[in-house]
């Protein structure tokens, strides 16, 4: 997230949201171990849960196999996505970190969820496991579209993956809102959502490419214009 970096919270640093020109002289370099993008560890780590969110929920593991995903989410992607927030927050990124750790805070809380569920951590009676994935799907949801919003004057592809990361969640509400009398979820709902998992995972791989030309001394790639300007 080079031009997250960039623009949240250090508008004369590499580019400005809409990638005009600063008058204003950049800021000095953060120098120390701590110096450098944040974005080049925690992109990597949303996009790999991501991938193995996606391709559980189109069906390459058995429907229902909740767990598939939970290694890569819980070792990889929401410790990576936490340890970016970490690093963002030391070098200032207030953005940044809020971000990664919104993020993190998804992967990690969805990771406790299933295995909750599935171990009857939380004493939830099978009767009520519906209500609390849907529970679990509006309060994400409602967290999600509040950052899209915010954060319109980011460049373009970061609002796209935040959108769909909104659809894939309301596609996945609308799925067990329109379960079955044994409360099975619509598969069809379901494995659409697992597509918009995938295409917004693909889109992070295009951040993650900009990430590393801006960190090995290249140009940042074309992330298009803000939806809100000024």
């Amino acid at each position: 997230m080079s031009a997250l970096d960039a623009s949240a919270d250090d508008p004369g640093r590499a580019r400005t949201l809409t990638e005009e020109p600063v008058a204003a002289a950049p800021a000095p370099a953060v120098a120390g171990p701590m110096a450098g993008n944040p974005a080049i560890l925690g992109v990597p780590s949303f996009v790999v849960g991501s991938v193995a969110l996606g391709l559980a929920l189109v069906g390459v593991v058995p429907a229902g196999v909740l767990g598939a995903p939970l290694a890569i989410i819980l070792a990889s992607t929401a410790l990576g996505l936490l340890l970016s927030m970490v690093w963002a927050a030391a070098l200032g990124q207030s953005a940044v970190a809020a971000v990664f750790g919104i993020f993190g805070g998804f992967w990690l809380s969805y990771a406790v969820l299933v295995l909750g569920l599935q171990h009857n951590w939380f004493a939830i009676a099978l009767t009520a496991v519906l209500a609390t994935v849907k529970l679990f799907l509006v309060s994400w949801l409602v967290l999600m579209v509040m950052l899209t919003l915010a954060t319109l004057r980011l460049p373009s592809a970061f609002s796209a993956i935040f959108a769909l990361v909104d659809l894939a969640l309301l596609l996945l509400l609308l799925a067990y809102a329109n379960a079955s009398a044994a409360g099975v979820p619509s598969a069809g709902l379901i494995k659409t959502a697992g597509y918009v998992i995938l295409v917004f995972a693909a889109i992070g791989v295009y951040l993650f490419f900009d990430a590393c030309a801006v960190g090995t001394g290249g140009k940042s790639l074309p992330l298009g214009r803000p939806v809100l300007h000024g």
